[in-house]
């Protein structure tokens, strides 16, 4: 057990660095993005999430779950660009 426990602490640890290379690009969007209203994009928010769930299918991993979190990651990032783009501009 405590072996998996260390592969799952280097995981989350991975998952982490690959967030912050996420917001990386929000702050990228950030800049890019020429009015505040195009910060959120609900078109664009549902593509994502189907993909998500779409790769949950395909790996057999609980689709409504990762949806869910996927929501969570994409309204955060999307509050995150918000702050940024006020930032940028202010």
């Amino acid at each position: 057990m405590a072996e998996v426990r260390v592969g799952v602490d280097s995981l989350d640890r991975e998952l982490m660095r690959l967030i912050a290379v996420r917001f990386g690009y929000m702050r990228a969007a950030a800049r890019i993005k020429p009015e505040r209203g195009h910060v959120r994009d609900e078109a664009r928010k549902a593509q994502v999430i189907d993909n998500v769930r779409e790769d949950a299918r395909r790996e057999a991993l609980p689709e409504e779950e990762l949806a869910a979190i996927w929501d969570r990651l994409v309204e955060a990032s999307i509050a995150y660009e918000m702050v940024e783009w006020e930032r940028l501009r202010s």
